[in-house]
């Protein structure tokens, strides 16, 4: 598969922002309702705590709009921290939505903390919460789906959900993993695990071994979008180093896989990089483009890349906006 080929010039209304309202934005994921309109559910935080508050200050909003391509219209929170002594005291994030039955699962990361930084990040855990309603409300589980495993791969943190079903009708979810085996607070290894489900609350057994790795660089991959597309599952990561498509520091690479375990290289590995292609022609370099999340049509196939991206006159990522690209 030739992803860049897929990916279709952007329109003018395909960007959503609530700069005005004074809240960065990030991670979006969209899903189609009963009512045939399409909900897009993002992660936001106000703009004056500033770009790294994600970890600390995050809540998971939705929007709502006619077409996959936007334009969206805020609608509110659908999910806050839980407060209390819960796992996800403090901050939800990483929103990945899918429905099933007619149920809206939404899978995030959670967390809590001492107000640092770091230790925000070393509590995250992904968690899930339902809702026969796009506009919730959501209900939650008091536990994570995927914690830690001491003496593994994800033993210190797991965040950054992607979720499908597979030809097996099983829920295949891809995410994010740091050991605790290096210096901290960073840890270990930043890698992928694969782990699944008969059910979308779970139990989820996860890979013993992680399943994508760079072999020359501890930090490897993150933000994986999974999807079963054909015959094969394929995903979309951040490629952290460019050891995978060859083209640069934090472009975007493509693998597959016919089992969701076993991943290779695509034979065209470079998904696309920090570049938007306007509809007048224009390409417009930014400085991020991260989370990406699609929008699958009823027969499983790709329609709309959503991403959160930062433009390179903006250093201390501030103007953040979710960008909405058609899929052929």
């Amino acid at each position: 598969m030739d992803f860049q080929k897929r990916m279709q010039p952007v329109q003018p209304q395909s960007l959503f922002s609530l700069e005005k309202e004074g809240f960065l934005v990030w991670c979006g994921s969209v899903t189609r309702g009963d009512d045939g309109r399409f909900y897009l559910y993002f992660s936001f935080w106000p703009v004056d705590k500033g770009h790294l508050a994600w970890v600390t200050h995050s809540k998971i909003g939705v929007a709502v709009g006619d077409s996959p391509l936007g334009s969206f219209t805020w609608q509110g929170i659908v999910l806050s921290g839980a407060g209390g002594n819960a796992w996800d005291r403090d901050c939800v994030h990483n929103p990945a939505i899918l429905k099933v039955d007619g149920v809206y699962y939404l899978y995030y990361m959670g967390n809590y903390g001492n107000g640092e930084f770091w230790d925000h990040r070393n509590h995250q855990r992904v968690g899930v919460a339902w809702s026969d309603n796009p506009l919730g409300p959501f209900k939650r589980l008091d536990q994570p789906v995927v914690g830690i495993t001491p003496g593994r791969y994800d033993s210190l943190m797991t965040s950054n959900p992607t979720v499908c079903i597979g030809p097996d009708s099983r829920i295949y979810m891809m995410y994010k993993a740091v050991s605790a085996d290096g210096e901290m607070p960073k840890g270990g290894a930043v890698v992928c695990g694969m782990t699944v489900a008969d059910h979308p609350l779970g139990p989820f057994v996860s890979s013993p071994t992680p399943i994508l790795t760079n072999p020359e660089n501890p930090w490897s991959v993150e933000d994986p979008f999974m999807w079963y597309e054909g015959d094969r599952f394929y995903a979309i990561a951040k490629d952290f180093q460019g050891y995978f498509t060859k083209a640069g520091p934090y472009t975007v690479a493509l693998f597959e896989s016919a089992d969701g375990f076993d991943w290779k290289l695509s034979d065209h590995p470079l998904a696309f990089r920090l570049e938007l292609h306007w509809a007048d022609g224009r390409t417009e370099p930014l400085q991020n483009m991260e989370r990406p999340q699609m929008w699958l049509d009823e027969t499983g196939k790709p329609r709309m890349l959503c991403c959160a991206c930062t433009r390179p006159d903006d250093p201390e990522r501030l103007h953040s906006f979710n960008v909405q690209i058609e899929i052929r």
